[in-house]
C-alpha cells in the first residue's frame, strides 16, 4: 500500500495517508534505536520526512518499507470513503 502524504510530528510519530484513503499513525520510536533509522533520531532531521516512490524517505537513503509503515500503524481516520452510491 503505497503512502501519499506525510506529516513528521515532534513525539517521532508519522502521520501518513495511504492511497486507499487511510489515515494512520506509525510510531518511529522503535525504529530510531537501529541502524540506518538513527541517523535521523534528531527532531530536525526526522522532520525532513517527505513521501517518494510511495514510501517515506529521509536524506541519506533512509527509508521504510511502505509495508512496514501499513500493517505496524494504526488506523486514524479516512481522508475519503470508498463503497457503492445510492441513487
Amino acid at each position: 500500500m503505497d503512502v501519499i502524504s506525510v506529516v513528521a510530528q515532534d513525539n517521532f510519530n508519522l502521520d501518513l495517508t495511504f492511497a486507499n484513503g487511510e489515515r494512520r499513525a506509525f510510531d518511529m520510536r522503535p525504529l530510531l534505536r537501529l541502524k540506518p533509522w538513527n541517523r535521523i533520531a534528531a527532531p530536525a532531521l526526522f522532520k525532513l520526512a517527505r513521501v517518494d516512490y510511495g514510501t517515506v524517505v529521509w536524506p541519506g537513503n533512509v527509508d521504510v518499507a511502505p509495508d512496514t509503515l501499513y500493517l505496524e500503524s494504526v488506523r486514524t481516520g479516512s481522508n475519503r470513503s470508498y463503497g457503492s452510491r445510492i441513487s
